[in-house]
């Protein structure tokens, strides 16, 4: 695509952009002097949906009309709330939607999934992780090494990145070669959160089948940014944060996948609470567990509304919006600003992540010799550019389809050259 370094050829993109007017059913952060907002920060935390307060609200007043009756007699009824998520959850994944749950937070699912998916035996008792894994992932994977009576330093291995702090699949291939006989699980991103890499999902779970190793994926930074098949593509399982991408607020409810093939009643032991018991029998109180169907049956408690109720405002604008055509903006936001930073800073500012293999976000490292580029976020921040700072040297930024403009684009470029010459 032709690009041009003006205001006028971004607010042209802009007038001839179908998903523009979703920018409206967003808040945005408050202006700072007189700079609106660029909020490039939705890998972090997303935008809240304006119709989130609408859904939080009638949830409050389901409970102030009808208190314990909601449960099943509110107009979206609680016993069953969690499904309503399914169907879209299903769609952003690539899923049955058997297959999906809304249920708990991140790292929480990662244990519970583990859980059923992590039984070391003899030999086979080693995770892969990649080296450059977001801390709670690296402390899940080594805290259920341990739990089992074995060693993280021995047990944990780690996919290395290359100079240019990308993964390369000739490399774990390499490692599984050497370790894919004692190798349990392979536990690893579906956009890498340091680089913004998009990883070869399919290939991964190709090669965890040839070497007998189970495989889960960390999809925070993936749901809702990328295309995902994982029905077809075969992953044991996966979970996700809703808080990035989804827009569902701090700490919102997260989602788990579980591949159909392990879903047949009882062919698989989980972890056991109330509301993974059949929705049927739920209130019998038996004392023998009747799973419910479907991934449904890893639940543990029942969902907490008020919490939940951000996540089908977003799913819903989601679906309105079509993941496909907001994929195919992505690629413009992100081209256009990866074009903008070539002819503005060549030799001064890198972009590690990988043209051909990345969703939203784009890493930045400062290259100009002498320059803090800590200092240059900062200045950054101040200039009301909103995206965020990862050790030891990334600036991490991401155009968001749903609510960015390619007029934020342009203003990040132009903010940018006035954070780096004052740095």
């Amino acid at each position: 695509m032709h690009y041009e370094d003006s205001a006028e050829f971004a607010a042209r993109l802009d007038r001839d952009d179908p998903l523009a007017g979703f920018r409206d059913l967003f808040e945005f952060p408050e202006e700072r002097g007189s700079r609106k907002s660029v909020y490039f920060c939705g890998h972090s935390l997303g935008l809240q949906p304006k119709l989130a307060a609408q859904y939080v609200s009638e949830e409050l007043s389901e409970w102030a009309r009808r208190g314990v009756e909601g449960h099943f007699e509110a107009a979206r009824p609680w016993v069953s709330y969690h499904r309503n998520a399914a169907g879209a959850l299903a769609t952003l994944t690539g899923a049955d939607p058997i297959e999906v749950v809304a249920m708990n937070t991140l790292t929480v699912n990662l244990h519970v999934l583990m859980s059923s998916f992590y039984r070391p035996e003899g030999p086979r008792r080693k995770i892969v992780i990649e080296s450059t894994a977001f801390p709670s992932d690296r402390y899940a994977a080594a805290s259920q090494i341990r739990m089992h009576g074995h060693d993280p330093g021995r047990d944990l291995l780690q996919w290395q990145p290359r100079d240019d702090q990308l993964l390369y699949m000739d490399d774990l291939a390499t490692l599984l070669e050497r370790e894919g006989g004692q190798t349990a699980l392979l536990l690893l991103p579906g956009v890498q959160y340091y680089s913004g890499q998009v990883l070869d999902m399919p290939g991964i779970c190709a090669l965890a089948r040839r070497h007998g190793c189970r495989v889960g994926f960390d999809l925070a930074h993936a749901i809702g940014n990328v295309a995902l098949e994982l029905h077809e593509w075969g992953p044991d399982f996966a979970a996700w944060c809703s808080y990035k991408y989804l827009n569902s607020g701090p700490g919102a409810i997260a989602g788990a996948f579980v591949h159909q093939r392990h879903l047949a009643p009882g062919d698989l032991d989980q972890l056991h609470g109330w509301w993974g018991n059949n929705a049927a029998t739920r209130f019998e109180m038996r004392d023998e567990f009747d799973p419910a169907p479907g991934a449904d049956v890893f639940q543990l408690s029942c969902p907490p509304v008020l919490s939940f109720a951000p996540v089908l405002a977003s799913l819903e604008i989601f679906t309105d919006a079509g993941l496909s055509r907001l994929i195919e903006k992505s690629r413009r936001l992100t081209g256009y600003l990866a074009w903008l930073i070539a002819h503005r800073f060549e030799g001064r500012i890198d972009i590690i992540t990988s043209a051909a293999e990345r969703g939203c976000q784009l890493s930045l490292v400062i290259r100009d010799k002498g320059v803090d580029a800590r200092q240059v976020f900062r200045n950054l921040t101040k200039l009301n550019v909103i995206g965020d700072w990862r050790e030891p040297d990334v600036i991490r930024i991401a155009p968001v389809p749903l609510y960015n403009s390619y007029g934020d684009v342009f203003a990040c470029a132009e903010r940018l050259q006035l954070a780096l010459d004052a740095a």
